[in-house]
């Protein structure tokens, strides 16, 4: 009888030396740590990054709308992301243009995503950041006119029509990924996407009925505060995106990024002590977060020095474009979303096929590809995307319009946003 107690003992010892021979694939701690720390990071660049940043710079009878979109796209998209959002962008068994429903409600995910060290569920939880972030973004360029009821549905829709598929032509095994293109954190598909989709809004909903009269926002000490937040933020972002805590992945991108923001912010503010005589907030904030937009591609490829390069020639170029759009062109891009983050992002995804060269300290190319190669690819991506943005948004937009009212009525922007949303 003793004998028999004994027979399962001696089983487990002898499957025990079998098990340990076998494939046992575990996440790295530290990567997994490192990767969470980061998400919290980039989350803070949204809530409260930008719902400050933009609160401070509407008038303020608007600035707590603002923030409330701001709070209500990030619930809707996170949402969506669970459901389907993930899957359509990252399944591993989609196709080049699209994913599969193979991970609906993150169903189906790896304990180890292939070809890193951090399970799927931390990847994915990482990636709803820059999924929210650009139609945050967006926001900005419809701000103060826009009806809440209008602004939620359509860019949760866009998160999944628009954004969703480039993340997936970019990032998820698609077509440009396999062309060899280079967007480290997000140039392409946040930045670029929300650039242009930003514009056709803005077109498409028309120009404030004050936007001629010059005002200042509610506060522009808040909305420094607010470009703080989105700073710290968007360096976890970057630096997230290595998925592992290394030196020259994650430490490297984190620097290269935030010296193109130093460098932007200071031209920035040089230009407008020449133009208008002082530094402006504004001025200094914008360039800044350009310089943040224009490194976004490049960050992973580029050293210190391409990183300066890339600060002093995106504040020139979307300050250009800023008072392109608004003077010459009448469009009323509230926040500059365009000249700040399209046009940083169409800088930085060039220049990321010429500053990846060792030349200027860059890490190198594929087997086989070089600066014009590389140039051709970066080119095919920005005219990819820039296209299914806009037709995507222009037909989504007026789709949504049809069942909502894009626009406030004028009394209601007359008097203020706010009365209505308390």
């Amino acid at each position: 009888m003793r004998a028999l107690k004994l027979i399962p003992l001696a089983a487990a010892l002898l499957a025990a030396p079998a098990a340990a021979q076998g494939p046992e694939v575990l996440t790295d701690t530290g990567n997994t740590a490192w990767v969470l720390a980061a998400s919290l990071f980039a989350l803070a660049t949204i809530i409260p990054g930008f719902a400050l940043f933009y609160a401070g710079r509407v008038a303020p009878r608007n600035s707590l709308t603002i923030a409330l979109q701001t709070g209500a796209v990030l619930a809707v998209v996170s949402t969506l992301w669970i459901l389907i959002g993930y899957s359509i962008a990252f399944s591993a068994n989609g196709g080049n243009w699209i994913g599969s429903a193979a991970n609906i409600m993150l169903a189906d995910t790896l304990a180890v995503r292939n070809g890193q060290s951090i399970g799927e569920i931390v990847f994915a939880l990482f990636q709803m950041l820059p999924a929210v972030l650009a139609p945050v973004i967006l926001l900005g360029a419809v701000a103060e006119r826009a009806r809440f009821g209008w602004v939620v549905p359509f860019a949760g829709l866009w998160s999944l029509i628009v954004y969703a598929p480039i993340a997936r032509w970019v990032m998820g095994g698609g077509w440009l990924q396999d062309m060899g293109v280079i967007d480290y954190a997000g140039g392409l598909t946040v930045h670029l996407s929300a650039g242009v989709a930003g514009l056709v809004t803005a077109l498409m909903i028309g120009r404030r009925k004050l936007a001629e009269q010059p005002r200042e926002g509610s506060s522009a000490l808040v909305a420094f505060g607010g470009l703080g937040l989105v700073w710290i933020g968007w360096l976890g972002l970057v630096g997230g995106s290595d998925f592992a805590a290394t030196d020259l992945g994650a430490g490297s991108a984190i620097i290269n990024t935030h010296l193109s923001a130093s460098v932007a912010a200071l031209v920035w503010a040089a230009l407008d002590r020449r133009a208008f005589g002082r530094v402006t907030p504004s001025g200094f904030a914008m360039g800044a977060i350009a310089g943040l937009v224009a490194a976004s591609p490049a960050a992973g490829s580029i050293g210190p020095l391409g990183a300066l390069i890339l600060g002093l020639a995106v504040a020139p170029a979307s300050r250009f474009m800023l008072a392109l759009v608004r003077s010459k062109l009448g469009i009323d891009d509230a926040m500059g979303v365009f000249a700040v983050h399209g046009i940083g992002a169409i800088v930085g995804v060039i220049l990321t096929a010429v500053l990846s060269a060792a030349a200027f300290d860059g890490v190198g190319y594929a087997e086989g590809a070089g600066i014009g190669s590389q140039l051709v690819i970066q080119l095919v991506a920005i005219g990819a995307v820039t296209i299914w943005t806009a037709f995507a948004t222009l037909i989504l937009g007026y789709a949504v319009s049809a069942a909502l009212p894009m626009r406030v009525s004028g009394e209601e922007e007359a008097h203020g946003l706010d009365p209505a949303t308390a």
